[in-house]
């Protein structure tokens, strides 16, 4: 902390007197941050040293003691400063004591940007710590520079060159393209003769998939549900941490294709939002978190891959037709659909994947436009783009559209050997349709992340568990007995828990039946979803959905978990333990009958409800599964107002039964992962306060969603030219849509309760505005990561305060949407849009400030005639508050000239 001296306002910094010295030495301690050991604890002091002294650069002025570490929780992910004046009247003199904590490699990142605000809100007291319940003042937005260091991403290239240009021409090819040899879910094989490992790719966005002893963590939507970027990032972490210890190399997640433009969507749930801010602060917490641990991240899937119907090439009736083309406009795609993706590249992401999809009439994976144009030249992408699995076309359209990578390489898993690449590379080299440069340049980009992660050093082994498990997907008979894997769970249990709880929205709270009184001593548990699945420890993807909670949909994005902890679980442990009786019916059939054996009737009843949502299928219904709306409202006729519901989904349910008078409380639990009962115990019992809020739109009625599903039937699904679907909402999905209809949600964006409450305790004041031109000037950096650098630049800095007006401990979202001049930006553009949060954690009576910084793209739309990101000139309005309709503050502010 910094503890400010009597006399000191921001007026006097602003001046330039003896106290900007102050902030000059703490910005030059923040250098010091990249040279310290990553792993290891260290404190240094610098004692009664005069300004004269203060040479930060120099080493005999820092004295390094390495600390134990282990007593040390890990969400104290920060770096901390403290600076006491010696001798405030005397600037020649003036002398600090200064020390500095240096927790993790990611500090100097996290605290970066933070520092600048100091001129502007030095308080009595001033924490510079990463975005932290321990910060007093709390500053939000994206972060400054991009992850990735230039200077060690052109040696990481030129290792990269180097060992390139000791391969043949085969292992080359080799290199681009993968192999099936039932180790991980995708491979590329090792180069021995060059000391070469290989590449180890395995599923997915909520863990390692095809692995023995892991975890399954918290689905996208559940992590986005926090809005907490520490929990984001430590998902991230610790996801990283197990397909290390597991020996893979690259992690295929975490995803923002799908976007979720419609509800309907059956992978939207492996994603985090429809709104594209909220997906972009995420993928990028995500993304630094898990490379940061030395594993590669893959953002996926580029781009447009919005419904699993006719996702890619079928037979219809004997007839081959080609998978459905997404058709979005320009604007769209850069405002939209693009934006996530700007926000994984500027974060330093190793690889992109392209879909099964076509876009705009070309398959996404060979998609010129969209791999060379958008993302390798515009966002300055530096990765390698891999194909979805088995999505690369024939031909050599992949490779002259910036393909890097075939995944997994054979045309046929069963058939391992043909592939589409491999020799016939070769021969396009050979025969001049491809040059031995182009060809280099795709090793290259594969390479470099692998040198820049330090995977060429040390790398652990791959885990032999996963072998029978790839085998057995695919049909082969694994040989011999299967392995044993090694546990790499850790104690990743707990932060699975919290997260969960933490994107546990609470909806409805009437009576405040919530959190349950403890002088409850008779509770009914009710519907399918709160017991066992059926299959136990052996639970995949599709089996047993129709019996037990639902933890995370299907497909290639679920997980395989050792244990699963089950409503049921928790509330059996809970009554047991505070002498309580349970009563559970988890027969949904049975549920709906008279139910006789049910005495005395519990005071309250819980019902619970899941909604399976999968790969390979979109949701036909937004209501929930196996009877939910007789269940709930059977349950809540018998137990009048002392009615709980809680939904397991990975995205909008309807809720016709909402407004029932009886039904008193509502939660939306999404998928929860491993954890799922006890972290539902926790938010009911009051263990913890729901914070979390809804990263979508509830509808009243299903009618009120657009971005339909595009499934065409009978003969005309014959025809590929029939299957196009026209994204012509633009950019209004979500709440955008809603608020441009004027409809009334059921609960809008960002909505969710609290056990306590909150308020603004001041309006939101713009501390700096900076005069800037229409179209930011071109940049002549070496490393673009993300698009133009100047699109980054902090252009605002506003602040807000809030307190807990209530009795206990809780957190809120404040949120920060903009409003662009309606007559100064072209037509059908959104009326708000998302482009701030912060979470806060304020005891009751306490209040802190959120600061927000603003960037020139936050700011800026896409202008289709110049090709360029504008600010427009004009009022640009800022709205601050607790949800997408529940905004308490505003201010106007130009920032064009």
């Amino acid at each position: 902390f910094v503890k400010g001296v009597a006399g000191l306002t921001p007026e006097k910094l602003a001046k330039g007197d003896e106290w900007i010295q102050s902030i000059q030495a703490i910005n030059g301690l923040m250098d010091l941050a990249p040279a310290f050991d990553t792993d290891t604890l260290y404190v240094d002091d610098w004692t009664k040293v005069s300004m004269e002294e203060m040479n930060f650069g120099q080493e005999q002025h820092m004295f390094c003691q390495p600390l134990e570490v282990e007593a040390l929780p890990v969400r104290n992910w920060c770096m901390i400063y403290s600076a006491k004046a010696a001798n405030a009247g005397d600037a020649n003199s003036l002398g600090y004591q200064v020390q500095v904590v240096v927790l993790k490699g990611r500090a100097a990142e996290l605290i970066n940007g933070i520092v600048t605000d100091l001129q502007e809100g030095f308080d009595e007291y001033f924490c510079l710590a990463s975005l932290l319940s321990l910060a007093l003042p709390v500053v939000a937005g994206s972060q400054l520079s991009s992850a990735i260091d230039p200077s060690q991403w052109v040696n990481a290239r030129g290792k990269a060159d180097s060992l390139t240009s000791k391969m043949t021409l085969e292992e080359k090819s080799s290199m681009v393209t993968g192999t099936f040899d039932g180790t991980c879910i995708e491979h590329i094989a090792p180069l021995k003769r060059l000391g070469f490992g290989g590449l180890c790719i395995q599923d997915g966005p909520i863990g390692l998939r095809l692995g023995d002893l892991v975890s399954v963590f918290p689905t996208g939507v559940t992590t986005a549900a926090t809005w907490d970027r520490q929990l984001m990032a430590l998902r991230g972490e610790a996801m990283a941490e197990e397909f290390k210890a597991k020996g893979a190399h690259v992690i295929l997640g975490p995803v923002a294709g799908a976007l979720g433009r419609s509800p309907y969507g059956g992978r939207n749930w492996e994603g985090f939002s429809p709104d594209p801010y909220l997906t972009g602060i995420a993928m990028g917490e995500t993304i630094r978190a898990i490379q940061d641990t030395g594993v590669q991240a893959t953002a996926k899937h580029l781009v447009g891959n919005e419904q699993e119907t006719q996702r890619k090439p079928t037979l219809i009736n004997g007839k081959m037709v080609d998978a459905v083309s997404s058709n979005i406009d320009d604007r769209t795609m850069h405002e939209l659909y693009m934006w996530p993706f700007a926000d994984a590249v500027h974060a330093g992401v190793s690889s992109v994947m392209c879909g099964y999809n076509r876009v705009n009439g070309t398959y996404s994976c060979e998609n010129k436009h969209l791999i060379n144009n958008l993302l390798k030249k515009e966002l300055g992408f530096e990765g390698y783009v891999m194909s979805d699995f088995l999505a690369t076309p024939p031909g050599f359209g992949p490779v002259k559209a910036g393909l890097d990578m075939n995944q997994p390489g054979p045309v046929n898993p069963l058939s391992p050997v043909d592939t589409y690449w491999g020799d016939n590379l070769v021969e396009c080299v050979k025969n001049k349709t491809l040059s031995e440069s182009d060809l280099n340049g795709m090793v290259r980009r594969i390479l470099t992340p692998y040198f820049y992660l330090g995977q060429d050093k040390d790398y652990p082994s791959k885990d032999p568990s996963s072998q029978p498990l790839v085998y057995n997907g695919f049909g082969y008979p694994y040989p011999g007995p299967s392995p044993v894997g090694r546990d790499v769970r850790g104690n990743h249990s707990a932060l699975i828990r919290e997260i969960a709880a933490a994107g546990t929205v609470l909806l409805k709270n009437q009576g405040s039946i919530l959190p349950l009184n403890k002088s409850l001593t008779n509770i009914g548990l009710f519907g399918n979803d709160a017991a066992d699945p059926s299959v136990g420890t052996l639970f995949s993807d599709h089996d047993g959905i129709d019996i037990g909670t639902l933890i995370s949909g299907g497909g290639s994005g679920s997980g395989r978990p050792s244990y699963v902890i089950s409503p049921l679980d928790t509330f059996k442990s809970y009554a047991k333990a505070n002498g309580k009786r349970l009563q559970y019916v988890t027969n949904n059939t049975a549920i709906l009958s008279i139910m006789p054996g049910l005495y005395p009737w519990p005071a309250v009843c819980i019902v619970f409800l899941k909604s399976f949502a999968t790969e390979g299928f979109d949701r036909k219904t937004l209501v929930a599964d196996d009877n939910s709306v007789q269940v709930v409202n059977s349950i809540a006729s018998r137990c009048p107002r002392r009615t709980v519901v809680v939904t397991h989904s990975g995205g909008p349910d309807v809720m016709p039964w909402a407004t029932n008078p009886n039904v008193s409380a509502i939660v939306a639990a999404h998928y929860p992962g491993q954890e799922s009962g006890n972290s539902i115990l926790d938010v009911l019992i009051g263990k913890v306060n729901p914070s979390g809020k809804l990263p979508y739109t509830i509808a009243k009625k299903e009618e009120d969603y657009n971005g339909k599903i595009t499934n065409i039937t009978g003969s005309a699904a014959e025809d590929s030219s029939n299957w196009q679907s026209e994204f012509s909402e633009g950019l209004f999905i979500d709440y955008r849509h809603f608020e441009n209809k004027g409809l009334e949600p059921l609960y809008e964006f960002g909505y969710g309760l609290s056990y306590t409450t909150f308020k603004l305790s001041s309006t939101l004041v713009v501390s700096s505005a900076n005069k800037i031109s229409a179209r930011a000037s071109p940049s002549n950096a070496t490393l673009t990561l993300g698009g133009n650098p100047h699109l980054w630049e902090t252009v605002i800095k506003c602040h807000v305060e809030v307190s807990n007006t209530g009795r206990v401990v809780g957190a809120t979202v404040i949120q920060l949407y903009a409003s662009l001049p309606k007559n100064n930006i072209p037509a059908n553009s959104p009326v708000r849009m998302l482009r701030g949060f912060e979470k806060v954690y304020l005891d009751p009576g306490e209040a802190k400030r959120v600061s927000f910084a603003l960037r020139r793209r936050d700011l800026s739309y896409w202008d289709v005639t110049i090709q360029d990101w504008m600010v427009p000139k004009g009022g640009i309005k800022l709205s601050v508050g607790f949800s997408s309709k529940d905004l308490r503050s505003s201010t106007t502010v130009q920032l064009v000239k």
